[in-house]
């Protein structure tokens, strides 16, 4: 009985999900960037009229063009540069008074996002380059 050749594509993962994580991670950055933005100038600034905080999000536009290129090593380095950003938004959410630490939590839940995003899309285009690069097997194979 003959049966079909197991190609190593049949266990890469699907490539809707490296999408969506590629993504997830362009969004929550986006997110990121304008929360710091209308955070410190606009909805609750440190100062009447605006804050020099605002600079913050200025980091945060330079891997943008990395992600939209889809260059795996600003995925990485992304996913390390986020904590920064966690750990601000962590400590304000706990010290600072409505509304301010609303929009704490939120810079926490899209640092979460985004880290979630890079490491799953890391990993999974890593596993499918491994996947591509096997040899076909056959499933008769002793």
């Amino acid at each position: 009985m003959n049966t079909p050749i197991q190609t190593a594509h049949s266990s890469a993962p699907p490539f809707n999900t490296v999408l969506f994580t590629r993504w997830l991670a362009v969004g929550s950055l986006l997110g990121l960037i304008f929360l710091g933005l209308g955070w410190e100038l606009l909805w609750a600034p440190l100062r009447p009229g605006g804050s020099w905080l605002a600079l913050k999000a200025l980091p945060l536009c330079i891997p943008l063009a990395g992600l939209l290129k889809n260059r795996m090593y600003t995925y990485r380095w992304v996913s390390l540069m986020v904590w920064l950003y966690f750990t601000e938004g962590a400590v304000r959410a706990y010290g600072d008074r409505p509304p301010s630490n609303y929009l704490a939590m939120l810079e926490v839940l899209l640092c979460l996002a985004l880290f979630t995003a890079c490491a799953l899309h890391v990993r999974l285009r890593l596993a499918h380059a491994k996947a591509a690069a096997l040899p076909p097997k056959e499933a008769n194979t002793p």
